[in-house]
């Protein structure tokens, strides 16, 4: 008989739960989605999150208000630059470094944790924010920090129910989320307001930044090129592509790392999440394929993980060239600084034997022949 992976949950850490930034209305709203179904384990998490945004919510409107007479109908000049690819390609690695370029900016994650208040009143739950966030990622050895780059992914999730990590705070409703992904069988009504909280959240982190030109990372955008480019016409693209392989083993140790952690239902087995990962990984590119071609010529970059690693700053040479940004010799010394800080950063060492080497080979083949990866 098949042995079944279940995951191991402490209903206790509710820190790190991603609901607890959320709009009152929005958590209540993903709540009627999900026909208020919490799990035991969900309990003192969804406790948790209610407390947060009951608290918030007062601010919440004020700074709504504020942002409707000040900010709303102001443009973007700047169109952001988009980093894509899948989860644990190095995306963010990527988008440490070229954010310290200080010509532009990005969300921080206190800006993507509290993202309805963190114009007037983000100072004032900063140490809340600050105390929730451990010393390194669950998943891996990279830093975190409220002020460090994170991916609006988290915000967008925090204002609306149109994120991909609502799928994993409620995974009896993954497929549903994955949707939001690719943006397949919406309605209308559904993309349209989803663009709205995407470029006012956009607008948002543009103002408190000065208005300096953007870098946005998020995995999500991977097949979202064509949504992105009815917003933004102008905007650069970055993809960073890994071997789908080492894709597969660093996703499965994330959802066993990270999930637990954000979940407020019990989750299936993780044969159940593979299956769903696998599916989504496969309309990430499909999607991604498709619509790449709608980039203007000269917009697009894509570089390799391994390359990436092997020679970080050569490869943002590269990358500087291939859009026409100025200036890579100014930056050069500020890059090898930063990536001489990160050489103790510990890389995650996975095993693979020939059964589970076909698996993959037969689950996200197209992917890998494309690229002509082996394990």
């Amino acid at each position: 008989m098949k042995k079944i992976h279940t995951f191991e949950i402490d209903p206790f850490n509710v820190t790190f739960e991603p609901l607890a930034g959320s709009t009152l209305s929005n958590l209540l709203r993903l709540l009627a989605e999900n026909r208020f179904h919490i799990s035991p384990i969900g309990i003192p998490r969804i406790t948790y999150s209610l407390f947060l945004s009951t608290i918030q919510s007062p601010l919440n409107v004020l700074e709504r208000r504020y942002f409707n007479k000040n900010i709303k109908h102001q443009s973007i000049d700047k169109h952001p630059i988009f980093i894509l690819g899948h989860w644990r390609t190095g995306s963010t690695y990527l988008h440490n470094i070229l954010s310290q370029d200080r010509r532009f900016a990005y969300p921080t994650t206190l800006q993507t944790v509290i993202p309805a208040l963190f114009l007037k009143y983000g100072e004032l739950f900063r140490p809340i924010v600050e105390a929730s966030l451990p010393p390194t990622r669950p998943q891996d050895d990279v830093a975190m920090g409220a002020d460090f780059p994170q991916e609006e992914e988290y915000a967008i999730g925090n204002l609306s129910p149109f994120s991909y990590y609502n799928g994993w705070c409620f995974p009896k409703n993954m497929e549903y989320y994955n949707n939001f992904v690719d943006l397949k069988d919406l309605k209308p009504s559904m993309i349209k307001e989803f663009k709205q909280v995407y470029l006012d959240y956009i607008k948002k982190v543009s103002f408190s930044h000065g208005h300096k030109q953007l870098v946005l990372k998020n995995p999500s955008n991977t097949s979202r090129i064509k949504f992105l480019l009815d917003l933004f016409p102008e905007a650069k693209f970055i993809h960073i592509v890994r071997n789908p392989y080492h894709v597969y083993l660093s996703m499965k140790r994330n959802i066993e790392k990270e999930m637990v952690l954000y979940t407020v239902q019990n989750p299936p087995s993780w044969e159940v999440f593979e299956q769903s990962m696998v599916n989504m990984y496969r309309r990430m590119f499909k999607q991604y394929f498709a619509e790449e071609k709608l980039i203007p010529e000269g917009n697009l970059v894509e570089i390799r993980y391994e390359n990436f690693i092997e020679n970080p700053v050569k490869q943002m040479e590269i990358i500087y060239q291939g859009l026409n940004l100025d200036d890579f010799d100014k930056c050069r010394a500020i890059f090898e600084k930063y990536v001489d800080s990160q050489k103790k950063v510990k890389k995650a060492v996975y095993s693979i034997d020939a059964d589970l080497k076909n698996h993959i080979y037969d689950e996200l083949k197209d992917t890998i022949d494309y690229w002509n990866y082996s394990v």
